[in-house]
């Protein structure tokens, strides 16, 4: 991954897709998840910890303020089907846990604190999704979480500042853009690539704009000038494929 120092004025788009799921079990595991969405048709309410119909297997680790609605670009499904044909079939709106599905915007191009109003909704970025050996088992693909870590291919979540009614066809707009030099993709490259850059670590452990979560995550990096065990979050002990107990395993 490489960092966007700085992004360019978000065009005006329009959502494609909105997507809810609920909770069952995840391939061939008795792990409990609702990653695998599909796309709803006509309006569908978005309130403070998510859209309404959308389920988390995990509520303390999935949904909530900052983790309301996941949204993805939608070329990066095309992306995954050239590196991996034997998945193409599954990189469909939903497929990859997002809420929310739009062309012209991607990691690149969406800043942390950006207030965007989408239909009737009012939200504000809050932090790029962290990617959990879920994807694995949803694609078959024991390299999927890595995959999406390192290619920064993961979406990101949105915190709600207007509750309202959404749904495809909507216009996207960036109403504010409190802080242009940080990039999803940006954050993303101190999370992963440089995780001790001690500068980056002091900014971003006091970037209100951001989850705090992640704050939390920098600030604890800061102290400690250790990075945290990514294995456990990428890695289930489930091979993929096979069947076993992964519902205690926490993911993010």
């Amino acid at each position: 991954m490489n960092a966007d120092s700085r992004a360019t004025v978000l065009p005006r788009t329009t959502l494609m897709e909105v997507c809810t799921g609920t909770v069952r079990p995840l391939a061939s595991t008795d792990i409990r998840s609702a990653i695998d969405k599909a796309p709803r048709r006509g309006p569908v309410r978005l309130g403070p910890t998510g859209f309404e119909g959308d389920e988390q297997g995990e509520k303390e680790i999935h949904g909530g303020p900052d983790k309301a609605a996941l949204h993805y670009a939608a070329h990066h499904y095309a992306e995954w089907a050239r590196e991996l044909p034997a998945i193409a079939g599954r990189c469909v709106p939903g497929g990859f846990g997002e809420n929310l599905v739009s062309a012209g915007v991607d990691e690149t191009s969406v800043c942390i604190g950006d207030r965007i109003r989408i239909g009737g909704a009012l939200v504000e970025v809050a932090q790029p999704r962290q990617p959990c050996f879920k994807l694995n088992h949803r694609f078959q693909e024991s390299t999927m979480s890595r995959r999406a870590q390192n290619s920064g291919r993961t979406g990101w979540y949105y915190r709600v500042i207007e509750p309202g009614a959404v749904q495809s066809g909507d216009p996207i707009e960036v109403i504010e853009r409190p802080h242009p030099d940080w990039t999803v993709r940006r954050v993303q490259q101190f999370l992963y690539g440089r995780p001790l850059d001690a500068d980056a670590l002091i900014e971003l452990s006091r970037l209100a704009a951001l989850s705090e979560a992640l704050r939390g995550l920098f600030t604890r990096r800061l102290r400690s000038m250790r990075v945290e065990n990514w294995e456990e979050r990428l890695v289930d002990h489930n091979p993929v494929g096979g069947e076993g107990d992964g519902g205690s395993r926490a993911a993010s």
